[in-house]
């Protein structure tokens, strides 16, 4: 119960507090765009079992493989693609935490 709540908790908590501090007059469209970085859990639809609790997300599913991580911290770089690259940073860091609370 306290890994999910720490676990959805980076998952909403952090891009709200991220478009609060750093998009204050457009919080509202940054926490949307960053909660949009959720949809790369879609990859889990191609694992069996779908959902498994003791199964660490890193670098199992496509989309949260090493490589598609680094392609996320590049898109960090440029401005046009910094929220949804942030939303997806921290989606990642999310899972992590879960991770490393196995």
């Amino acid at each position: 119960m306290l890994q999910s709540l720490a676990h959805y908790g980076c998952h909403f908590l952090i891009p709200l507090a991220v478009a609060l501090v750093f998009y204050k007059s457009n919080w509202k469209f940054a926490f949307l765009i960053m909660i949009l970085g959720m949809l790369i859990d879609l990859d889990h639809l191609l694992a069996t079992p779908i959902f498994d609790s003791n199964r660490c997300s890193i670098n199992f599913h496509p989309l949260h493989s090493y490589y598609a991580i680094a392609a996320y911290v590049l898109l960090l770089i440029p401005q046009k693609t910094r929220l949804i690259a942030l939303g997806l940073v921290i989606h990642i860091f999310a899972d992590t935490v879960d991770c490393a609370l196995m």
